[in-house]
């Protein structure tokens, strides 16, 4: 088989700025932030940025301001600059699919023109978002009704990927400004499982299912979707004519809806310039706008371009996705950090982690240049986490004495929406907590002194003072935000967006495509029908033939 070539004249590593990070890594590797924050008694100032209603403390990474130069030094390098213009432009960056890449289109609530191949785009997407403003209202209203004349109680989203993880995530961070007497529900997993249980906990009266599939051929989606329509069909009285007022769709394919029984004039398009990733700026966030309404979902817009302005305008050195983007370089290159946690303080926040890997993951887990180079460098990180603090009481424990070094963004809403006792206090104590404890830990002297301390004797604190030492030097970046609010998360999203839009420019991957999904779902076609077919597997190696021939036996 051919190997894609190395490219050394344009390799990133070749840069003059890689080669001075490298060497400038030499020097700062065995540094500890302890003894940073020591001899900088304004590193929090000097290593924060405030945004509206957000701060990122960035302090507590294992940088000086020598670090940051020479980042800012090789993204300039990389051209980082006038790849921001090409994307906010409307130029073809998705160079392996020929498009391009707007999602940021979709939140420009400036209204400014944006072109595509000549033509202003704003025009199409207000006239989608009106359509969404008149159906949601018209659901949430009553004015909508099933067949049987019943309101709406329960929405049912089917997609898959980004038609699922954006809205899934977001209506589950925006639960406290749902309308009462709407419920939401996300199916996505072809496992027949995920759909039966949605269909036992609904009525198919009082439920409206959105169908998101912009072909309306995605294979696990459609099979979900014919099987909620069957489902339908066979409760009570509905007839094929009643579909049109319990589906609709977000969808481009107007001749496979119709074919459906959906009412066209319930089919929400949009474009080949979205990403599934990025697409839940898009008609595909038609459940977040039916949960907490049109004005919730334009403020969940409205923050989301007062970042993509800041990105596009600020400077680098007060520029957030720039400087997360820029730092999460150094240790995945130069610290060889191959794990990114996320681990937001925030019950709500719980799918974020789940919706970054997506995001992330699918963007620039890369290893051929845009220009089909094999690369001779990391790139995308491994994206987890969990929200705290049930982490803190799991995985924890490898961060903080484990053999890997993992950055990891704590995320913190300052106020909550159930204040409850002192419940509030305690999460953002123990956030706060983990992030210092992770930069100081505690020395041998320290663990000895404290277990003496404790009352134990000599010999006891002797054994266990070595379990007691944390290294420490881990990196966190902080995000405080006022209130988890659709505008907060609106620029909470854009920011990660950003950074992974920084971290694919200098890595010279295209962050917007995703080959990597289709080999899998091809031979997945092939082995399907093979499951019908007589006889033994033959047509894969032993042990597919193996598993194929076992599972025909029990189907």
């Amino acid at each position: 088989m051919a190997e894609a070539k190395r490219d050394p004249v344009s390799s990133l590593s070749a840069l003059p700025a890689w080669q001075e990070l490298a060497n400038h890594y030499t020097q700062i590797k065995d540094l500890h932030m302890r003894d940073l924050f020591n001899s900088e008694p304004a590193r929090f100032d000097n290593f924060s940025i405030h945004f509206n209603d957000i701060l990122l403390d960035y302090s507590k990474n294992r940088i000086t301001e020598e670090t940051l130069q020479l980042l800012f030094k090789l993204a300039r390098e990389s051209n980082l600059a006038d790849w921001t213009q090409r994307l906010f432009s409307g130029e073809h960056i998705n160079n392996t699919e020929n498009r391009a890449v707007l999602h940021t289109a979709l939140r420009n609530r400036s209204n400014k023109p944006v072109m595509v191949d000549g033509k202003d785009v704003m025009p199409e997407i207000n006239q989608v978002l009106k359509q969404m403003a008149r159906f949601s209202e018209s659901v949430r209203s009553g004015e909508f009704r099933g067949y049987s004349g019943k309101r709406i109680t329960d929405i049912v989203n089917i997609g898959i990927g980004g038609s699922d993880l954006g809205p899934y995530m977001v209506t589950s961070a925006l639960q406290s400004y749902w309308q009462d007497g709407l419920r939401a529900h996300f199916v996505s997993n072809v496992d027949g499982t995920d759909i039966s249980e949605t269909l036992d906990a609904i009525d198919p009266e009082t439920s409206l299912f959105i169908i998101a599939s912009k072909t309306f051929t995605t294979k696990e989606t459609m099979a979900n979707a014919h099987t909620s329509r069957e489902w339908f069909l066979q409760q009570g009285n509905a007839s094929a004519e009643d579909v049109k007022h319990h589906f609709v769709a977000v969808s481009t394919n107007a001749q496979a809806v119709a074919d459906f029984g959906i009412d066209t004039d319930n089919m929400f398009g949009f474009w080949d310039w979205v990403g599934g990733r990025y697409s839940l700026w898009s008609a595909i966030g038609l459940s977040i706008a039916l949960c907490i309404g049109m004005r919730g979902f334009e403020e969940l817009l409205q923050g989301a371009h007062e970042m993509d302005i800041h990105f596009a305008t600020a400077d680098w050195s007060e520029n957030i996705p720039v400087i997360l983007g820029l730092i999460g370089i150094l240790y995945r290159n130069f610290f060889n950090a191959s794990n990114h946690a996320i681990l937001p303080y925030d019950h709500y926040l719980r799918l974020l982690p789940l919706y970054l890997q997506q995001a992330d993951m699918e963007s620039n887990g890369k290893r051929i240049t845009r220009s089909g180079k094999l690369v001779d460098y990391k790139t995308g990180p491994i994206i987890w986490g969990a929200p705290g603090t049930n982490g803190q009481h799991a995985f924890f424990q490898l961060i903080h004495q484990g053999t890997e070094l993992i950055p990891a963004d704590f995320i913190l809403p300052v106020h909550t929406h159930n204040p409850v006792g002192r419940h509030h206090s305690v999460l953002a104590a123990n956030c706060l907590a983990q992030t210092e404890a992770l930069m100081r830990g505690q020395t041998l002297e320290e663990a000895m002194q404290a277990l003496k301390q404790q009352g134990m004797d000599d010999d006891a604190a002797e054994q266990l003072h070595y379990h007691k030492e944390f290294p420490g030097n881990q990196p966190t970046n902080t995000l405080l935000i006022g209130q988890l609010t659709p505008r907060t998360l609106g620029s909470l999203i854009a920011m990660y967006e950003h950074k992974i839009f920084v971290q694919g420019i200098i890595w010279r991957v295209n962050s917007f495509d995703q080959w990597g999904v289709e080999l899998g779902k091809q031979l997945a076609d092939v082995i399907e029908s093979e499951f019908d077919s007589p006889g033994p597997c033959t047509g894969h190696d032993s042990s597919t033939n193996g598993l194929v021939d076992y599972c025909k036996r029990l189907l």
